[in-house]
């Protein structure tokens, strides 16, 4: 990955198989803990829900109700940021609701050891010292000494760092970005139309060519061809196409020169066939996601 500084923005950069470089910005400080209040003020509202009706249940003895209580607030707080990262892609409700994810620093999928790995850190960054801080009345000097050291650590680690990694961030190998949000603008097929238009019938395209890629990629597409003729060379764009018609399996010919029509024309193909599947924008979201088997009797349905 590459690094770089942008109107005061930390950008993160990383080029996939495809080519195009992708690049993130890096959450701020303040969207990070506004999205982890928001999940701990959900956490502990469950936890006070159960402490409600165990306390108006009067089945345990009140000390015995405590410690439950403590044990509760453990027990739903670890899958809750586990799980919910790994259903969302990296995201809790509350950095949904900010709007920032998590993602591998290669710009690889993110992993579930990786989500694991810097979840069990935040019980030793984050919840550990704040027991230990309620507890401070009970503690000794020199404990009290160290918990305020080692809350120090956690505070200056994003600080001190580019990426604003916790230490879970970089024990784990994670980034905590904005949530990219890709949009397609519905007049590029249009404005593309004189330039290929004849070019463009001659690709056909079949559904397992088109249940590789998502609408992120599909943005990213659309990004190159909306660049400026002088924006991208035609090694790059050839090199693009060779990338799409190797993951996509296309067997069509390509002829030499043509390969910014194929690209117009997989372009449109792709995104209408994501607008049939009721895909876009939302079940769809990045070639991560498993592909739509074809319908019986469409083109390449027996194929492995």
């Amino acid at each position: 990955m590459k690094q770089a500084a942008r109107d005061q923005e930390r950008i993160e950069q990383f080029t996939p198989p495809e080519g195009v470089p992708v690049n993130f910005v890096i959450t701020s400080l303040g969207a990070r803990l506004g999205a982890q209040c928001l999940d701990l003020l959900l956490t502990c509202l469950a936890v006070v829900v159960f402490a409600v009706i165990l306390a108006w249940s009067n089945l345990l003895p009140s000390e015995t109700e405590k410690m439950v209580i403590v044990l509760l607030a453990f027990i739903l707080r670890v899958p809750y940021y586990i799980l919910s990262e790994l259903v969302w892609n990296g995201r809790t409700p509350g950095k949904r609701i900010v709007g920032v994810r998590v993602i591998n620093v290669n710009g690889r999928r993110l992993t579930p050891h990786q989500v694991t790995a810097r979840n069990l850190m935040k019980e030793v960054e984050f919840f550990t010292p704040l027991t230990m801080m309620f507890a401070a009345p009970f503690m000794s000097g020199w404990s009290i000494g160290l918990t305020l050291v080692w809350v120090l650590t956690i505070l200056i680690a994003p600080l001190a760092n580019r990426r604003r990694q916790r230490l879970g961030d970089m024990v784990a190998g994670t980034l905590v970005v904005d949530n990219p949000r890709t949009t397609l603008l519905p007049d590029l097929a249009v404005s593309l139309a004189p330039a290929g238009a004849t070019s463009v019938a001659a690709f056909d395209f079949h559904p397992d060519h088109l249940n590789v890629y998502g609408r992120y990629e599909l943005q990213t597409l659309e990004d190159v061809l909306r660049s400026p003729a002088d924006g991208i060379n035609a090694a790059e764009t050839a090199r693009i196409a060779r990338t799409i018609i190797r993951r996509t399996g296309y067997d069509g010919p390509v002829p030499p020169g043509q390969e910014r029509a194929f690209l117009i024309a997989f372009y449109r193909a792709q995104r209408e066939h994501l607008e049939k599947l009721r895909l876009f924008g939302t079940s769809r979201e990045n070639k991560h996601h498993l592909a739509t088997p074809p319908a019986a009797g469409a083109p390449g349905a027996g194929k492995a």
